[in-house]
């Protein structure tokens, strides 16, 4: 008997991770669309968002079609007042500037292998091997690009999309010559400032969009936190986001829960159920294990080394499943949203009590507070990491996190300084 009570436990508990797995995995904006998946095939589950707001007055049917035409509203409102970038550029491929079909083929294939930022950062050669066209051909078509809106668009970099753009400028002669001779020459801009309209020059391209698309990228994309941590009176609080986590319900509808079928069905269902709940408990304790470790952060302080298997072992899960568990989740404090994966940094140091995010932090404030006029090269910032926390690091190493957080070199920073 025992043996057999034992058994049937093992069952449910397996067939119960088996859904937990794609449960924990899913971020919380998915987290229904998982649900439904999942469910798909039981007729007795229902689900519903849970940041749905209904009213109790009004049928079930009846507020699921409305908010089915609402929200279709809504979507159609939005496809006709917001056009995409690719949208805005099709519409421009016309045979008064293309007037081949040739030509026409070509554009539509550029606009299709441009990336995010409006550039045809694509290898040229390859891409007029793929579509079948010669690259002179290619290269003619692009060209007319620079004749388009948004302006700069199609070119290959940030210097022949200022040339794209100072090509739709009205300027008196001599600005625009000065402006074409600091573009062409950007490296060296410095020269250049005692040009008679350098001030000019520089002005007009202050202006220019960089990159050419960016008024496409003003989308706000929300994020929702899975965790909320509040700090009343220096004692900090883990709640988790409830709100957004959809309500799982079974409805039998008069059916006889003792046919087999039906047995088996709700069986799943409660397997669900169950999943969802170790979701939130785990997600929970996660929570609670970073704000034991992190608590200085939370009170203003540097995030603390932590690694992945610290909070693996404390848990009694394993690394890849405490991997899955923060991949795309989010936590709200005081200080804003961050990615729970932020929170795991690397000791470094003899005492490992410095975090390569602490140091990244320190990059960012004294690139931050240099002198413009002589921006500190990598091997300076070295010495200043070195001098604040004691420890040795290399100069690739200061050099890789100033990349990670999209900073320029020093010379690079140098003409930005210039422009601004």
């Amino acid at each position: 008997m025992k043996l057999r009570q034992s058994v049937n436990t093992k069952q449910k508990l397996s067939h119960t991770l088996r859904s937990w797995l794609p449960i924990l995995r899913a971020d919380i904006s998915s987290l229904k669309e998982t649900l439904d998946e999942m469910s798909k095939d039981n007729p007795f589950i229902e689900i519903s968002s849970g940041n749905e707001i209904t009213s109790t007055n009004t049928p079930k049917k009846q507020r699921t079609e409305y908010r089915k035409n609402a929200l279709s509203n809504e979507i159609e409102a939005m496809q006709t007042s917001q056009k995409s970038l690719y949208d805005v550029l099709f519409e421009q491929i016309e045979p008064t500037l293309f007037l081949a079909k040739k030509s026409q083929k070509i554009a539509y294939a550029i606009i299709d292998n441009l990336n995010p930022n409006g550039y045809f950062d694509v290898d040229i050669e390859q891409f007029a091997k793929d579509i079948g066209e010669s690259v002179e051909d290619v290269e003619q078509v692009r060209q007319k690009f620079k004749y388009l809106e948004p302006k700069g668009v199609g070119a290959v970099d940030l210097l022949e999309s200022f040339m794209f753009q100072l090509n739709h400028q009205e300027l008196e002669d001599d600005v625009a010559k000065c402006a074409k001779k600091i573009i062409e020459d950007f490296e060296n801009i410095e020269k250049y400032q005692n040009e008679p309209r350098f001030s000019d020059a520089i002005r007009v391209i202050k202006r220019f969009h960089n990159p050419p698309a960016i008024e496409y990228q003003n989308e706000v994309v929300q994020i929702i936190p899975d965790i909320f941590i509040e700090n009343k009176n220096s004692k900090l609080t883990v709640m988790l986001n409830d709100s957004y986590y959809p309500n799982i319900e079974i409805e039998l509808g008069g059916i006889d829960a003792k046919f087999d079928f039906v047995k088996d069905k709700i069986k799943e269902a409660k397997s669900l159920v169950d999943a969802l709940e170790m979701r939130k408990a785990t997600l929970t304790k996660i929570a609670l294990m970073i704000v034991d470790y992190q608590y200085d952060f939370f009170m203003g302080g540097a995030i603390k080394p932590m690694k992945l298997d610290d909070l693996a072992n404390d848990l009694e899960r394993h690394h890849s499943t405490i991997s899955r568990a923060i991949a795309n989740k989010y936590l709200s404090c005081e200080r804003g949203i961050f990615p729970i994966k932020s929170f795991f940094a690397v000791g470094l140091g003899e005492d490992k009590e410095t975090s390569n995010r602490e140091i990244k932090e320190y990059i960012k404030e004294v690139i931050k507070n240099e002198d413009r006029k002589k921006p500190l090269s990598d091997n300076k910032i070295l010495q200043k990491v070195q001098e604040k926390f004691g420890i040795k690091l290399g100069r690739r190493t200061v050099t890789k996190y100033r990349i990670q957080a999209n900073i320029a070199s020093s010379s690079e920073r140098k003409k930005l300084y210039l422009l601004e």
